[in-house]
């Protein structure tokens, strides 16, 4: 059966509670300004997800302490200035549905915006010698950057294979649950061999999550994100680099052709769409996205029953069966 948000989170429903109000003290300021922009910022966030991993993970690996707070805490001060930064960077008015920073206040207040909160996720840690959470967040951070300008570079010559852009989402996407997952069995206590198991659980399900943000943009189960968006900015996803594969040399060069000249064509788009569809690209995305979804609640499995493990299993679920 299908869970919503609400009820996986309720082994750990007092804790989020908590970690709301501990979140906002740690990004308060002495500066109005700035104070008025963080708690814009907490007032549009999301669903929250990120948090959810860390302290379902603390509660598996052993139990949540003040540190999960802190390490849940610095993950998403860090993930929140990466955002702010990446807004300014693609010059985006809005992000989920709200005006983002830069679009309120301007380029140059985001950025410095984006520099306070990565200084409070650093001086945070420092100042509770939380070093092995510092460690682990900011290779996260890291390879997030990587992916990122992997995926750029790739994307002004088509040329991505699918074994780039594994190389590319790992970075991009499950670096950061996988931290979450890491930060988690850390703060519990957990011994080196765990935290790595936790780390590798939270890669697989940050795989399959990004594969099924890429099915999103061929209009399967989508709300709320435009069909076609990727190709639009022409980024190579695992549907077209299949269907790339597998075309014959005169298709491709013409697929390729479109996407570098013509994306900006809502019929170019579509007849790219319907080449992805016809070339049987969503039904291999979905059986690769569904191998790593497997290998994350194989992972789970070794694990003893409790209401966090179970609560862990449907926060994967729910994140291959999610509609937006």
């Amino acid at each position: 059966m299908k869970q919503d948000l609400q009820q996986i989170q309720t082994p750990i429903a007092t804790e989020m509670a908590d970690f709301e109000k501990k979140f906002r003290s740690f990004m308060q300021s002495k500066v109005k300004l700035l104070d008025h922009i963080t708690s814009y910022i907490v007032r549009r966030k999301g669903k929250q997800m990120r948090p959810m991993f860390v302290f379902l993970s603390s509660g598996l690996s052993g139990s949540i302490t003040e540190a999960t707070y802190r390490g849940a805490a610095l993950i998403e001060l860090l993930h929140t200035a990466t955002l702010v930064h990446d807004d300014v960077v693609d010059d985006a008015n809005y992000r989920r549905g709200f005006f983002s920073i830069n679009a309120l206040w301007k380029n140059k207040i985001a950025v410095l915006v984006g520099d306070y909160l990565l200084s409070r996720g650093l001086l945070l840690s420092v100042e509770n010698n939380d070093f092995d959470l510092l460690k682990i967040v900011s290779n996260a951070v890291r390879e997030m950057s990587e992916g990122e300008l992997l995926q750029i570079s790739k994307a002004r010559k088509l040329d991505i294979t699918e074994d780039v852009y594994y190389t590319i989402i790992r970075q991009k996407t499950a670096s950061l649950i996988a931290s979450c997952c890491a930060v988690g069995a850390a703060t519990a206590g957990a011994d080196t061999e765990k935290i790595e198991r936790m780390r590798l659980f939270g890669e697989k399900v940050g795989m399959a999550f990004q594969i099924k943000d890429d099915l999103f943009d061929y209009g399967e189960d989508v709300v709320g994100k435009p069909v076609g968006i990727d190709i639009k900015e022409k980024k190579m996803t695992l549907p077209l680099i299949y269907a790339l594969s597998n075309a014959s040399w005169m298709e491709k060069k013409k697929i390729i052709y479109l996407i570098r000249n013509k994306s900006e064509n809502k019929r170019t788009v579509s007849e790219i769409i319907d080449f992805v569809k016809g070339s049987g690209g969503l039904e291999y995305s979905q059986d690769i996205m569904n191998n790593f979804y497997q290998e994350a609640l194989r992972i789970l499995d070794d694990f003893p029953a409790s209401d966090y493990k179970s609560s862990l299993s449907s926060l994967v679920t729910y994140t291959i069966e999610r509609k937006k």
